[in-house]
């Protein structure tokens, strides 16, 4: 077997050994060289039926993955309606080959749909809450990678970099899908790997996916599919034996959605188990069909440019022709990603690593993030948050980015309750951080960043609510009735005042009002002070009735002072450590309330606790 892929003159007429009218299209799940490769494959053969590597019970998905308004990278979602959790990604790229034979099947009138294991088989075997797929795994788990033998073979140390080089950026690959097949059909045969169940009984079900299509008549079947998966869909065994595998199958309720990815996300470095390491390098190559070197040197000049780094034409020049010299001295057909960056490190950056690290996050990797249609089937929180996100003009962005509120200003006052809205039900869109100065009264800051993971927390959360404002409060609610001490339920009060759900915070003070009322541990009204008293400093700000709050606040200093002596006394170091914490946050909180009776009735217990004679000494 030869190290690495060859081409014949003329195109074979059958790729695989199935028969004439089925094709084998072995591919790297997220690579632009396969993706062509798929494309052109597909043109030639004209098929009236492709087959694609993804869960059967998604097929009525499909036709959106070809939708207009559409824009990759996207995500197919698979979820356990009633364990929202317990759920599947399947990523697309732009440079995907499956998404863009579903693409060209759609478009072209053919019948497209997906045949691997359904998705409510998967996830009923699933004991992991959140999974990522991993449809672009080209293997199952091994004791190690079987093709690094091929690229030991053919003189690399790195199998990722031996597939880049002859799949990926190969421009004559007229017959590359059968070379593909008996370069795995070898290492099938020839090394020992360790196939888990689940990938035998996915395999089983893309046979049967392939017989099903030939039952149904038709007579040119393309079959898009991991290159590992290849030689076991090449040649099928007797449909009872596969029957046998899939027997028993255990079965999950599921449901399928799109939702936006992101490149940063599509990496392996997000622990993705299909994950590539350079997204916006691939997306390069696929949307650049001449002057790849060029044109990628180009964004390079105007990425450093825009962080005022020096950066010429002539730098563009010179870190062409090194590219280009790097590639010819390795034999290349033309410069990979390691030639590009070599070239950019010495030309551009002087040898520092420093904007390297920048051009990496920027365009190597980058944080594209897509687009799915608007009347793609979602679930009603879904849609209520898009219509939030257009009201107030805060857009889903992948990128990191600080939002100053100005909480006077009505718009900026909505922006942060559909913040604190989201951050109660667990959905951490934004991270408030510190505010120091005059304005701190009235300002908030935010560090917003959203996450395609969040798609499956809104899912989750759509049980308790269809709007974001309805499933908030109700969840607010629910947490209040399962709180059982005072100090709980202010900060969940806390929360909900900030969040701006009345009906919640109303229901919030019934129970605290109750439980302040039989509560006597004098630790837990200490707890409960601080939080209610941040509401009652800040609540005139955010236009907040505190009155009721003021009420409780009043009654925990007043049982503080009363009990607080009693509470000393007789302290080991470990509970008077714990003690000195709490009094230094209720002189705190007292302070901050500036009632005058109150300041007096916590100076007369701090100075009866001086002269206390049985304190520990902290």
């Amino acid at each position: 077997m030869s190290s690495g892929f060859t081409t014949n003159s003329t195109p074979a007429p059958n790729l695989s050994p199935i028969a004439p009218e089925v094709r084998v299209l072995g591919i790297r799940h997220h690579g632009p060289g396969s993706a062509k490769s798929v494309v052109r494959a597909l043109k030639e053969m004209q098929p009236d039926a492709i087959l694609v590597e993804g869960p059967s019970d998604a097929n009525d998905i499909l036709p959106v993955i070809a939708h207009p308004e559409l824009q990759p990278p996207v995500a197919l979602l698979v979820y356990v309606p009633d364990e929202p959790k317990r759920s599947v990604f399947y990523p697309f790229a732009v440079f995907s080959p499956e998404y863009q034979a579903i693409r060209y099947g759609i478009t072209n009138n053919i019948t497209v749909n997906f045949m691997d294991l359904p998705a409510c088989h998967q996830l009923a075997q699933k004991e992991e809450n959140i999974t990522d797929s991993e449809p672009g795994s080209p293997l199952p788990v091994t004791k190690q990678d079987p093709m690094a033998y091929l690229a030991e073979a053919a003189g690399y140390s790195d199998s990722e970099r031996w597939w880049e080089h002859m799949v990926e950026h190969r421009r004559d690959s007229t017959d590359l899908f059968s070379a593909i097949l008996e370069a795995m059909s070898e290492l099938r045969s020839s090394l020992p790997v360790e196939m888990n169940p689940l990938e035998a009984q996915r395999e089983a079900w893309m046979r049967q996916c392939i017989r099903s299509a030939q039952s149904q008549g038709h007579k040119r079947i393309a079959v898009v599919c991991g290159a590992w998966h290849a030689p076991a869909l090449a040649e099928l065994p007797s449909a009872n034996k596969d029957a046998e595998i899939l027997k028993g199958l255990p079965k999950v309720k599921t449901q399928a959605t799109l939702v936006p990815w992101t490149y940063r996300r599509l990496s392996y470095f997000s622990g993705y188990g299909a994950g590539i390491e350079s997204p916006g390098w691939y997306d390069h190559l696929w949307t650049t069909d001449d002057n790849i070197a060029i044109n990628w040197m180009t964004r390079v000049a105007h990425l450093l440019r825009e962080e005022d780094l020096d950066a010429s034409s002539a730098h563009i020049i010179e870190a062409v022709r090194l590219a280009e010299c790097l590639a010819a001295l390795r034999e290349c057909s033309l410069p990979g990603l390691d030639e590009m960056n070599e070239a950019a490190k010495t030309v551009f950056c002087f040898g520092s690593d420093v904007p390297m690290r920048l051009i990496a996050e920027k365009l190597i990797i980058s944080d594209r993030m897509g687009k799915v249609p608007e009347d793609i089937p979602t679930v009603p929180l879904q849609q209520d948050l898009l219509r939030e996100q257009k009201r107030l003009r805060m857009p889903a962005e992948p990128t990191q980015k600080t939002m100053d509120l100005d909480l006077r200003k009505p718009n900026d006052l909505d922006r942060s309750h559909l913040l604190h809205r989201m951050s109660l039900l667990g959905i951490d869109w934004g991270i408030p951080t510190e505010v120091s100065g005059k304005k701190g009264t009235f300002h908030e800051v935010w560090i917003v960043q959203w996450q395609p993971e969040f798609s499956v927390s809104l899912i989750e959360a759509a049980r308790w609510g269809n709007t974001v404002y309805d499933a908030a409060s109700s969840y607010a609610r629910n947490l209040a009735d399962k709180a059982n001490d005072l100090p709980s339920l202010a900060r969940i009060l806390d929360k909900a005042l900030l969040a701006d759900i009345p009906e919640a915070v109303h229901h919030l003070m019934a129970r605290i009002e109750a439980e302040s009322a039989v509560a006597s541990d004098i630790f837990h009204l200490m707890d409960a002070l601080p939080p209610l008293v941040n509401i009652i400093r800040y609540g005139n700000v955010r236009q907040t009735d505190t009155q009721m709050v003021k009420r409780v606040a009043d009654g925990l200093i007043v049982r503080i002072c009363i009990g607080l002596p009693g509470a000393c006394s007789s302290l080991d170091d470990e509970a008077a450590y714990e003690m000195f914490n709490r009094l230094i946050a209720t002189n705190s909180a007292v302070v901050l309330l500036n009632d005058e009776d109150h300041l007096e009735s916590w100076k007369q217990v701090l100075l009866k606790l001086a002269d206390q004679n049985n304190l520990n000494g902290l």
